[in-house]
């Protein structure tokens, strides 16, 4: 899969696409139906599939605090879309100059001069271009005069509710881990490379691995029963996810893995956590030693749920 990294990297060769346009945070089970009728599209018309993506995300520009936690960030989400078999992706920067283009601005640079679009799969909610003034009778009616074929992506549903980020976000939130695999097609997990942290864990007998989230908030809060992949192998263990609000953490939300039993140096090195089953929230405890007692008894617990699992 190539990537492209703005408008302004795109060469004669890469005009000629099937194309999408969206944020695609998760690649969840909606995505890839997408994605499907974009390679079937592609195929039929012998040329590439083009996902076009934005860095940050919309929402992420306008507010950043306030925007929704990210269910993938960027390394993942690429690594996803390669294994749906999309072809090429374009990364626009969302900044001031392409928030400030037109509608009609947007369809004229971005996919008739730079990607020279013969099919665009869109929902028939995708609204862009400044204000988001753009919709998809818009890009039909620009289709038309321009020679290429627009059509709706069809909502995918699960249980009878359509398939979305949102809901995604929603049932991890709830701990349904269950219903998030089978919303996503796949088991949630977070990915990143170990860091050296304040190294608090190893004083409280507890060691933890501090895992990179390069995102402004995470999906999930608390006490988690995970399991590790690590070069090929998997570690059993538990993690918590938050702010850490007892050691009078910075705000930002951080990832800690503990494998139950594991002897190694982790620094340095990229694990996949996969979340299995949540234990309790996260909360502020009155001193260390009931935050050690505490991570103690989550040990204690993620281990007999573990057991009993795998004795089934």
């Amino acid at each position: 899969m190539e990537l492209v990294r703005g408008l302004h990297n795109l060469r004669p060769h890469h005009r000629g696409c099937v194309a999408t346009i969206g944020n695609f945070d998760g690649v969840h089970a909606g995505h890839q139906a997408i994605l499907k009728r974009l390679s079937r599209h592609a195929a039929r018309l012998g040329l590439p599939g083009c996902v076009v993506i934005f860095e940050p995300q919309p929402r992420e520009y306008f507010a950043p605090h306030s925007a929704p936690p990210r269910l993938t960030r960027l390394r993942d989400k690429l690594a996803l879309l390669e294994e749906q078999g999309v072809d090429r992706v374009l990364c626009l920067a969302f900044n001031r100059r392409l928030r400030e283009l037109s509608a009609d601005e947007f369809i004229q640079q971005v996919l008739i001069d730079g990607l020279g679009v013969k099919h665009l799969e869109v929902g028939d909610d995708f609204r862009f271009g400044c204000d988001r003034a753009g919709d998809f009778a818009l890009l039909q009616v620009r289709g038309q005069q321009q020679g290429f074929t627009v059509e709706s992506a069809s909502t995918v549903a699960e249980s009878g509710e359509r398939i979305s980020s949102t809901r995604v976000r929603q049932v991890l939130a709830e701990g349904d881990f269950p219903q998030a695999e089978r919303l996503l097609g796949r088991p949630f997990s977070i990915t990143g490379r170990v860091l050296h942290g304040q190294k608090l864990g190893r004083t409280l007998g507890a060691p933890t691995a501090n895992v990179q989230l390069k995102r402004i908030s995470a999906p999930l809060n608390g006490v988690y029963r995970v399991s590790v992949e690590l070069d090929g192998t998997r570690h059993l263990g538990a993690a918590n996810i938050g702010t850490r609000p007892t050691v009078n953490g910075d705000g930002q939300a951080h990832l800690e893995v503990h494998l139950l039993d594991f002897d190694g140096d982790l620094y340095g090195r990229r694990i996949t956590v996969v979340f299995h089953e949540k234990l309790r929230d996260e909360r502020k405890f009155d001193s260390l030693d009931e935050l050690q007692a505490a991570i103690k008894a989550d040990f204690a617990t993620a281990r007999a749920q573990w057991a009993a699992e795998l004795n089934k």
